[in-house]
């Protein structure tokens, strides 16, 4: 199979080199002839004179016309900053619709205006700036050519003003707070248009309906009158102080009390490199993981939510696959405290981009001191694609000879590999090749993995393919890969039906199998599905899936993850089941799905599980959301019948776009834990924020108090 992918990558070499297909849209920015005030009114004379970018194109529903709703967008500059004008007319009658004023919203359940920057022109990395009709913001750095990593976050600002006819969108973006090549003269660009009561997404370089409007493959050209202001020396500090209580009721622990600070510095190496530095980081005041019912045989996947791994990280986070990562940054820091580190990330040159990483962890009762180092480079290749090499490496400090601590924190562990990430010029052809080695002590063999996948993805067809090969041995302590042992293959195909009328917009089959070998190519387990998916036009989707499941046990297994009693090893099961799923079309206020399952389990038993979610927009004030999943197992002796419930409703209220309160509840019967989490955040100025955090512990039932904890944060970005 790797041979297959191997040869169709070297078949479709050709189109990795072809043009860039929207060479034909070029904005002309010029520099400001007047001074500039982001208030949302458009009368300083620069607004005057500037270029306008207009006749946007529709990419949903249909991507065969022009869009409806009008908008118009104005660029200019002056040795500082940079700044953005848009000018969004709004189509049918009724207020906008938006979720609350919270930074970083959900696209999708917005209406908003988003524009996308490729600022080393190489239609993979970039920023995106914008915000919602009310004026919550959003920014993030951009990354494998059209994702977007919204937990960066730096200085700038911006203003919204709503008129009767039209909302304007005014920013200043400060020329220190991106990076780009010194003297370059283009730049990708590209602005999106979302309106819900249209039900129209639009953007004004043309993108197909099946790709983002984030796909920098789909910019068009920022040319400059001269090249862009040198931003200069730039060096932030951003101290933090930090006072906690906390009390542990199940161990009858006293009240502890703690006052501790830290600091983070962000240091422009050059107008592409940037290094971070910190010392004692927190992370108190970051949300907390959503729960979920776990029946799983394997580690569930928790995604990181702290900044400073997530901010510019995708070089390290996102080598690999989800379920082959060479580098999990939650490894780092959860059972013991950080010290302190640094990250070195940028472009060398238009080709080459690098990401250095050292942390240091001290030590506690059940964990030596440790070091973590990871270096990743990125070579670019024809059109869009690019060659990776990481290298990771987990060291132990003062490590036992003889010791009771987890058998995985070895004294050392390292990982080195390389992928190819191929991505076509018109990006219908993406795919990956990957091999990986693991170096670990008392550990030799079969520690190699190899993986790839390519897949072609037009307006019509999905088709891929993808293999896995994880060697028995292959080890990454500071990655996560929750199988070994195994060779997998996973073909799919789906094809959509574009009606040219009606209620619907799309309509189609997918077909997809996963089979699993063991070293000696047996078959371990098999799941085959066909689902049929229906998208309206209205946005709503209503899915259908029916499945064939074959699993032969390699390990012991407690089907409830519960009961502690379990499936021996060898034990085969098959069984069929059922899915139903429909979303409620965003534009309104009150928004629900479900999700309900039906079918067969292991050893012959059953299961049904529910899940829906429930959410209502006082906007732009208070947006709630109630999460509820119920699931359960039906099995033989000794497990019978367990029900288990997860809820979980979280209340957002954003007084401005400067002032959050979020309140998370989550009761977990499986789990046996009921918890609260409330978060207050003021960004008294822009990227500078004061927190209060209240987090409470619960057994269920008697609801007698684990563990109760408030924290105070507060911290203060300082640059030059």
């Amino acid at each position: 199979m790797k041979y297959i992918i191997t040869l169709v990558f070297c078949f479709f070499a050709l189109q990795l080199l072809a043009q860039k297909k929207n060479s034909r849209f070029v904005y002309h920015i010029r520099e400001a002839t007047s001074a500039m005030k982001i208030d949302g009114i458009a009368d300083e004379d620069t607004w005057q004179h500037a270029d306008i970018a207009q006749n946007f194109y529709m990419v949903l529903p249909m991507d065969t016309a022009m869009a409806n709703v009008c908008t118009e967008v104005k660029m200019a500059y002056d040795q500082k900053n940079l700044y953005v004008l848009a000018i969004c007319y709004k189509g049918p009658p009724g207020p906008n619709m938006v979720e609350s004023l919270k930074r970083d919203f959900s696209f999708q359940k917005n209406d908003n205006f988003i524009f996308f920057m490729d600022t080393f022109n190489d239609q993979t990395n970039g920023y995106s700036f914008g915000a919602n009709a009310a004026g919550a913001e959003w920014d993030g750095t951009m990354y494998n050519g059209g994702n977007v990593d919204l937990n960066w976050t730096n200085k700038w600002v911006s203003t919204v003003k709503d008129y009767p006819d039209k909302y304007v969108f005014e920013a200043s973006i400060p020329f220190k707070s991106i990076r780009y090549k010194k003297g370059i003269t283009e730049w990708g660009i590209n602005f999106s248009r979302n309106d819900l009561k249209a039900t129209e997404k639009s953007a004004w370089a043309p993108v197909p309906r099946q790709f983002p409007t984030a796909s920098l493959a789909y910019t068009g050209t920022l040319l400059w009158d001269k090249p862009p202001p040198d931003p200069g020396s730039n060096v932030s500090i951003i101290p933090y102080a930090l006072t906690s209580f906390s009390k542990d009721y199940a161990d009858n622990k006293n009240l502890a009390a703690k006052i501790t600070g830290g600091v983070d510095a962000k240091i422009a190496v050059s107008s592409a490199l940037n290094l971070d530095l910190t010392l004692n980081p927190d992370f108190s005041q970051v949300d907390a993981d959503k729960q979920v019912v776990n029946l799983s045989r394997f580690e569930l996947f928790y995604p990181e939510t702290r900044q400073f791994f997530l901010e510019n990280g995708d070089q390290f986070n996102n080598f690999g696959y989800a379920s082959i990562r060479p580098f999990f940054s939650r490894r780092i820091g959860l059972q013991s405290n950080i010290i302190g580190g640094f990250r070195l990330n940028g472009k060398l040159d238009k080709d080459w981009r690098i990401g250095v990483m050292d942390m240091q962890t001290n030590s506690n009762d059940t964990m030596p001191a440790q070091n973590f180092t990871v270096i990743a480079l990125q070579r670019k290749i024809l059109a869009r694609s690019n060659i990776g090499f990481i290298f990771v490496n987990k060291e132990a400090f003062n490590y036992p000879v003889v010791s009771s601590r987890q058998p995985n924190n070895s004294r050392f562990n390292t990982n080195a590999g390389v992928e190819f990430n191929l991505a076509s010029a018109a990006n219908l052809w993406t795919g990956k090749e990957l091999i990986l080695k693991s170096f670990t002590p008392g550990k030799t063999g079969h520690d190699f993995t190899n993986a790839g996948n390519v897949q072609y993805a037009d307006k019509y067809w999905l088709i891929g393919m993808q293999y896995e090969d994880v060697g028995a041995n292959y080890n990454a302590e500071t990655g996560y890969v929750p199988r070994h042992g195994y060779i997998k293959l996973n073909p799919y195909i789906g094809y959509l039906f574009l009606p040219k009328g009606g209620s619907v917009l799309s309509h189609g089959p997918t077909i997809n199998l996963t089979d699993y070998y063991d070293g000696a190519f047996n078959p371990t387990d098999n799941r085959g599905y066909l689902s049929y998916q229906v998208t309206f036009r209205d946005r709503s989707i209503l899915t259908g899936l029916v499945e064939h499941d074959y699993v032969k046990l390699l390990a012991p297994f407690d089907p409830t993850n519960y009961v502690h009693k379990f499936l021996a090893v060898g034990n085969v099961s098959n069984w069929n089941n059922a899915e139903l799923s429909y979303f409620s079309k965003p534009q309104q206020l009150f928004t629900y799905d479900f999700t309900f399952d039906d079918g067969g389990y292991y050893d012959g038993g059953q299961k049904i599980s529910l899940t829906t979610d429930f959410g209502y927009r006082f906007q732009p004030i208070v947006n709630i959301l109630w999460s509820t999943t119920v699931s359960s197992v039906k099995l033989p002796r000794p497990w019978g019948t367990n029900t288990f419930w997860l809820i979980g409703p979280k209340v957002d209220v954003t007084l401005t776009n400067k002032f959050f309160m979020t309140g998370y509840f989550q009761y977990n019967e499986q789990g046996k834990n009921f918890n609260i989490n409330t978060r207050i955040q003021y960004r008294y100025r822009p990227a500078s924020d004061f927190f209060i955090v209240y987090t409470d512990n619960y057994l269920p039932g008697p609801f007698n108090v684990k563990t109760r904890m408030l924290v105070f944060k507060f911290t203060y970005w300082l640059n030059n």
